[in-house]
């Protein structure tokens, strides 16, 4: 049987490359990777360190005007076309991206079962994050199974009317990614990253890894993060600041304004993943406001700042491995000296988004749902 993965962006083809692992070593199940072309060239970078490819590609046109209206119009008619071709038992779609809706919209209407992996994320505010918490919830409308990361996402879930026989909690597939990349301890392959690294070694100096991607964030939002990274900067002499910058020219023009010129610090492109996972074990600090480091940084222990007002992984916050600071200069500022201090700690409580076997629970929740049983198969293969 086939299970289709469908992925459109790097967060989306990193969350399914445990799960298309683990499916692969499913005796009855097969996972077949499809590339909606949401992002062309990131899908590839995402799956290579897995040893994964995607196995078909959707033939959508060229974006000219780069609207949502257009990229869904283009996904649907593809998505139509490769449903049709495979007849997969059943399509997983993650998280809340337009290639997600895209995705489970084309599913639903041809009656193939949509499986909901990281399911039941909520900030209840349709404005923020835009246009994903509409995304997300719309899809909760549509999915046959919701794989939700933690007991909170199911809890939202069943508030929503969800039958409890139609959720699996299973933790969350980036634990899975995060553990099996850093296992194999590559080194850094951005030449920037591996000169910061040898760098911070022989001054004992510490690493701060700051990124920040999300449209909401930019303009000033941007603005003031990047005014609390020259303070942090300055009131620091021990420390080296990181900066991936989103490749939009607009935030990369402003991010190379504000620190450009700037002693130790250090602002790269987007780093493989491979990388990012290393900068995330070797630092002592991180600011963002992207989704999934909040799930990977407590799996090393290192603290977070959430440059957000909401947050719909309050499970961190909660846990004591992240701190909600906006985009407030000064409390950006002063929360961050407070744990570089030492006054603040992270809580050593493991990660709340589960041990790294997510992908495992994932795959007996798709059995269960299509009816079939890895032992069974097991057996009958062996006789």
């Amino acid at each position: 049987m086939d299970v289709m993965l469908l992925a459109g962006t790097r967060p989306e083809a990193l969350k399914l490359a445990p799960l298309a692992l683990a499916l692969d070593a499913h005796p009855a199940l097969r996972p077949v990777l499809v590339h909606s072309g949401q992002h062309p060239g990131m899908v590839e970078q995402a799956l290579e360190p897995f040893g994964l490819t995607a196995d078909a590609w959707l033939d959508v046109p060229p974006r000219v005007t780069g609207s949502q209206a257009e990229l869904v119009a283009g996904l649907l008619p593809a998505l139509d076309d490769v449903l049709r071709r495979h007849a997969p038992a059943a399509l997983v779609v993650q998280g809340d991206t337009t290639t997600t809706l895209a995705g489970a919209l084309a599913a639903f209407w041809l009656g193939i079962p949509v499986v909901h992996l990281e399911a039941g994320l909520r900030t209840h505010d349709l404005a923020a994050p835009f246009p994903e918490e509409g995304a997300r919830q719309m899809v909760s409308r549509l999915a046959a199974l919701h794989l939700a990361p933690t007991l909170g996402a199911a809890a939202a879930l069943r508030a929503e009317g969800v039958a409890r026989q139609r959720i699996a909690v299973t933790g969350n597939t980036v634990v899975d990614a995060v553990l099996e990349i850093a296992a194999r301890d590559l080194p850094a392959r951005d030449t920037a990253l591996a000169l910061l690294e040898m760098e911070i070694a022989e001054a004992g100096e510490r690493l701060v890894l700051v990124t920040s991607h999300r449209r909401e964030s930019w303009g000033e939002p941007l603005e003031r993060t990047l005014a609390a990274v020259q303070l942090i900067v300055a009131e620091h002499p021990d420390v080296q600041v990181l900066f991936p910058a989103h490749p939009n020219p607009q935030v990369r023009t402003q991010v190379e304004a504000a620190l450009g010129g700037l002693p130790r610090v250090t602002v790269t492109d987007p780093l493989e993943y491979p990388d990012l996972v290393r900068a995330l074990r070797l630092a002592s600090l991180v600011l963002t406001d992207s989704g999934g480091i909040q799930e990977e940084a407590p799996t090393f222990g290192t603290p977070v700042l959430v440059l957000r007002d909401v947050t719909e992984r309050m499970e961190v916050v909660e846990a004591g491995c992240a701190w909600l600071v906006g985009t407030d200069t000064e409390r950006i500022a002063d929360t961050a000296a407070r744990l570089l201090r030492g006054e603040l700690r992270p809580a050593q409580v493991g990660n709340p988004y589960g041990e790294g076997n997510a992908a495992v629970l994932a795959v007996a929740a798709i059995e269960e749902l299509l009816g079939v049983g890895s032992h069974a198969h097991k057996h009958a293969a062996a006789s």
